[in-house]
């Protein structure tokens, strides 16, 4: 699909989504928020690919909304003003209901709606000019936005999560790194290649466990307690055992030997 403000490259199963509007530092427009959001939802069926990798054009990842734009900015009445925000919200709800794990490749700024996207992602991956902060509380309005109040805590405390949003004071790779919040910090040029690598490893999995286990964590951690997460795991371990694949990855084990796996489970 042809985007204006999206660029998407697929090959062998895994989707490369830039933002590239660069000028502007990748800045949510109106009409980047409708192709995130329709390539998100998109993705729900699209069982043939099987990882995301995102990122932004330039040397920033998604400076946020672009406050720029008249109409992302002003007075309007509440029911408008309500669904322009779900619109915005909807791609972070669809990002986490696609049955792809999402690599984000987080250069520069990440501010605002730039954070959502980024702590919305399944793995972040950063380069040392990261610059990360719950910037709406900055310009008037709560920093709880877009999915960053159920996120954030999650990931690194509520202490932590409370002095970010409470201030909107930004955060760089190293502390981000020290909280778990990004995998890891590789100079600008070696980015790429380090989503391509981690990309590389998950592709030796079966399509269908790299799907059960996206779906599993996010379910764990929203389980009521161990059992209930421990039903979900028992429940896809069986789902995985069927068919081909399981067979096969049991035998490339024991031959020392990478896995050929089939089309069962996509």
């Amino acid at each position: 699909m042809t985007y204006q403000s999206l660029s998407i490259r697929e090959h062998n199963g895994v989707v490369w989504a830039t933002m590239n509007r660069p000028e502007r530092l990748n800045a949510l427009s109106r009409n980047l928020v409708e192709e995130l959001r329709e390539f998100f939802v998109g993705l729900y069926w699209r069982h043939e690919i099987r990882v995301v990798v995102l990122r932004g054009a330039g040397a920033n990842f998604c400076a946020g909304l672009d406050l720029k734009e008249a109409t992302n900015r002003g007075p309007r009445d509440v029911a408008a003003g309500l669904v322009s925000q779900r619109q915005i919200s909807e791609i972070v709800i669809a990002m986490r209901r696609c049955p792809q794990p999402i690599v984000a490749l987080v250069d520069g700024a990440a501010a605002g709606g730039g954070f959502a996207l980024a702590l919305a992602s399944d793995v972040r991956i950063a380069t040392p000019t990261l610059k990360m902060n719950a910037a709406f509380i900055r310009i008037g309005l709560s920093a709880c936005d877009i999915g960053v109040s159920y996120f954030l805590p999650r990931m690194v405390g509520s202490s932590v999560a409370a002095e970010l949003m409470l201030t909107g004071r930004f955060l760089g790779a190293e502390r981000a790194r020290s909280l778990g919040l990004v995998s890891a910090v590789v100079e600008p040029a070696q980015l790429e290649a380090e989503g391509e690598k981690l990309v590389a490893e998950m592709l030796l999995t079966t399509p269908l466990g790299l799907r059960l286990t996206k779906e599993c964590l996010n379910f764990a951690i929203d389980a009521q307690g161990l059992e209930a997460a421990i039903a979900m795991e028992d429940r896809n371990q069986i789902l995985a055992a069927q068919g081909e694949d399981f067979g096969e990855g049991v035998r490339a084990f024991l031959e020392k030997r990478a896995p050929v796996y089939g089309r069962s489970g996509r």
